[in-house]
């Protein structure tokens, strides 16, 4: 798992039957390539398509995730409007997006993103941990503090299972604004994830980055040398952009 780069798309509440497509162009590009073997290509669907997903996408190269699912501890039950774990492994995805910033803003804790990773990894998917600071704790000079502390709360109760995580930095000013952290910037922070990460847990976990990835900015991140892959948003949605993005990479 850990050799690979990631490509992963976060579709968000986005997407209906028909944009499928989109994925089957995605999967035609793949298929063509032969100098890509160590991509990873996820495709993080609402529940609503991740069953149509199943059916068309069979022995396909490319993954599939959720966008999250529940913190209950049963696989079903009397919990209405919930997603186990369980329930998203039927749907034969491989892959969990957990602690996304737009999911804690909703009311996820550090508390219950831990329970999650358990019932996530229990269930052998793996995860995509997302981590990032706000534009306030950015400007305070307390984005390492707040990331720091995300990956700690995530991972200490998990350190058995780190071979089935990934760690995603989305700086969230940073998220659909098109703005993005320096090169510089980057390089520094992913060297102090990492260091942390190896430090605490006696692990090098893959690190990647999510915020306004694009074809027009892809190429500065392969200076990123400890840049594992990519969370990628609203560019994800249509086959053209993704696949410009996954060219501009490689090229």
């Amino acid at each position: 798992m850990h050799s690979k780069n990631y490509f992963i798309a976060n579709w968000k509440m986005n997407g209906d039957a028909k944009d499928l497509q989109n994925i089957s162009k995605v999967e035609k590009y793949l298929k063509m390539k032969k100098n890509i073997e160590d991509l990873e290509c996820v495709f993080c669907l609402p529940f609503t398509l991740l069953g149509f997903a199943k059916s068309h996408f069979k022995n396909s190269q490319i993954k599939f995730g959720s966008q999250d699912l529940s913190c209950k501890t049963a696989d079903y039950g009397a919990f209405t409007g919930s997603i186990s774990a369980q329930m998203i492994k039927n749907l034969g995805c491989k892959y969990t997006i957990l602690g996304h910033s737009e999911v804690r803003a909703e009311g996820d804790t550090d508390k219950l993103i831990d329970k999650k990773i358990r019932f996530a990894i229990q269930k052998k998917l793996k995860v995509i941990l997302c981590v990032g600071e706000s534009l306030k704790e950015f400007k305070n000079k307390k984005s390492f503090g707040k990331v720091k502390r995300q990956i700690y709360l995530a991972l200490k109760n998990n350190r058995k299972s780190l071979n089935n995580i990934t760690i995603a930095y989305e700086p969230i000013w940073s998220i659909g604004t098109g703005i993005v952290p320096n090169d510089d910037y980057l390089k520094n922070f992913f060297i102090k994830i990492n260091d942390f990460v190896k430090k605490k847990f006696k692990k090098k976990i893959p690190i990647l980055y999510g915020g306004s990835v694009s074809h027009k900015n892809i190429s500065n991140f392969k200076k990123i040398d400890l840049c594992k892959g990519f969370l990628i948003g609203g560019a994800s949605l249509k086959s053209k952009n993704f696949i410009d993005i996954i060219k501009n990479y490689y090229n």
